[in-house]
């Protein structure tokens, strides 16, 4: 009976190695232009700090869909969204120092998905009749975390974790 135990334990560790479930300890990249730090895991919880694409975090916890990680030299700990994380590591080294800094982290970031000036440009040549100026206005849009915080306040909402802010 016991080699059956084993087996079972080793198949188990096994599934549970290779299944994808991150647990304490996991290093992972950052895979979003800017990644969110929050105090509470909630779209709503204050931000407590800002990580850019290919930063490298440390996961401690996670609950549903939140990662709460600890803390870096960019980052306090806290909370952040699993679809902002990759277990990939993410290296941004061009080999000079003149182009380690000739793009910004968002271009970084686009070109790390595949995404480039050239096939911007592909894109809207074959869709001119698309109108992306809405688009650019939202992500152009900054709400300092005070007023959100006051807006929650005021209709009496909370940040997700069950505390009203």
């Amino acid at each position: 009976m016991k080699p059956r135990i084993i087996s079972l334990f080793l198949v188990l560790a096994f599934f549970l190695a290779f299944s994808g479930i991150v647990s304490a300890g996991t290093m992972m990249s950052v895979q979003v232009k800017k990644g969110d730090v929050r105090a509470t895991p909630a779209f709503l919880g204050k931000i407590v700090s800002t990580l850019e694409y290919g930063d490298r975090v440390e996961v401690l916890e996670r609950k549903d869909a939140w990662m709460r990680i600890g803390p870096t030299t960019k980052s306090s700990s806290g909370w952040i969204h699993s679809s902002a994380l990759t277990d990939k590591r993410i290296t941004l080294q061009a080999g000079s120092k003149d182009a380690q800094v000739a793009a910004s982290g968002g271009e970084l970031a686009l070109a790390g998905k595949g995404f480039n000036a050239e096939v911007e440009a592909e894109f809207k040549a074959r869709n001119r009749d698309l109108d992306f100026s809405a688009i650019d206005r939202m992500q152009a849009t900054d709400i300092p975390q005070e007023r959100i915080a006051a807006f929650l306040k005021e209709g009496g909402l909370t940040d997700g974790s069950g505390d009203a802010r």
